[in-house]
C-alpha cells in the first residue's frame, strides 16, 4: 500500500515536471506572430535589419535577446526610448518567445567595407593590445565571432555601425548591462579608430 502511494506520488511528480517543462519551452510560432506585429519594421520579418541603425538579430543567442528586451523594458541597464516603448507591451513569456524565434532564423552577414583598416581591426579583434592591456574580442566571442551560448553574443556580421555605437555607449558608460562590466573595461582602452576597425572587421566575419 505504502510502495504504491509512493509511485503514485513519483509519477504525479513525473507528470507535473514534465508539463512544467513543456510549458516553459519557448513558443517560435507565437513569437513569429508577436515578432511581425512589433518588431519586424525594425530588425525585419526573419531579424535581418534592413538599417545599419537597427542591428541583425537573426540567429543571435536566444538568452542574450531575452535579456536585452528585460532590461529595454526597465530602462535602467539599457536605455533606448523605442525599445522600451516596444519590450513595455510584452510579457517575460512574449520575450522568451520571440528571442526564440529570432534564435531560429538564419543571418544573412555582412561585409567589411575599409580595407585600410583591416589589419588593424583583425589584430585588435584576434590578439588585443598587451602594452594597453586591451583584451581580445575573440577571447569571449570566438575567432569567428559566433559567441558562446549563454555566455557572449553573436557578433559576426553585424552591422559595422551598430558595433561601433554600441562599444563607444559602453566606453561612455550610457550602456552598462555587460556583465562585470566586462565590455566597459574594454571598450574603455580604445580609441576612435581601434573601434572603427574592429566594428568594420566584425562585419565581415562569417
Amino acid at each position: 500500500m505504502i510502495r504504491a502511494l509512493a509511485l503514485a506520488v513519483l509519477a504525479g511528480c513525473a507528470s507535473s515536471a514534465i508539463a512544467q517543462s513543456k510549458a516553459a519551452k519557448p513558443d517560435i510560432e507565437k513569437g513569429q506572430a508577436i515578432a511581425t506585429k512589433v518588431c519586424a519594421a525594425c530588425h525585419g520579418p526573419d531579424g535581418n535589419s534592413p538599417t545599419p541603425v537597427n542591428p541583425t538579430i537573426a540567429g543571435q543567442f536566444p538568452e542574450y535577446l531575452e535579456k536585452q528586451l528585460v532590461n529595454f523594458k526597465a530602462n535602467s541597464a539599457r536605455k533606448n526610448p523605442v525599445m522600451m516603448g516596444m519590450s513595455a507591451i510584452l510579457s517575460p513569456e512574449d520575450m522568451r518567445n520571440v528571442a526564440a524565434f529570432y534564435a531560429s532564423q538564419k543571418p544573412k552577414g555582412g561585409a567589411a567595407k575599409n580595407a585600410d583598416t583591416t589589419v588593424l581591426g583583425r589584430r585588435i579583434f584576434r590578439g588585443g593590445d598587451v602594452a594597453k592591456g586591451l583584451a581580445a574580442c575573440a577571447s569571449c566571442h570566438g575567432a569567428a565571432g559566433a559567441g558562446i551560448p549563454s555566455q557572449y553574443p553573436r557578433l559576426a556580421g553585424q552591422y559595422a555601425e551598430y558595433t561601433e555605437a554600441q562599444l563607444r555607449g559602453f566606453r561612455a558608460g550610457e550602456r552598462v548591462n555587460d556583465a562585470g562590466r566586462a565590455m566597459r573595461m574594454v571598450a574603455e582602452k580604445m580609441s576612435d579608430a581601434e573601434i572603427k576597425a574592429v566594428a568594420d572587421y566584425i562585419a565581415g566575419l562569417r
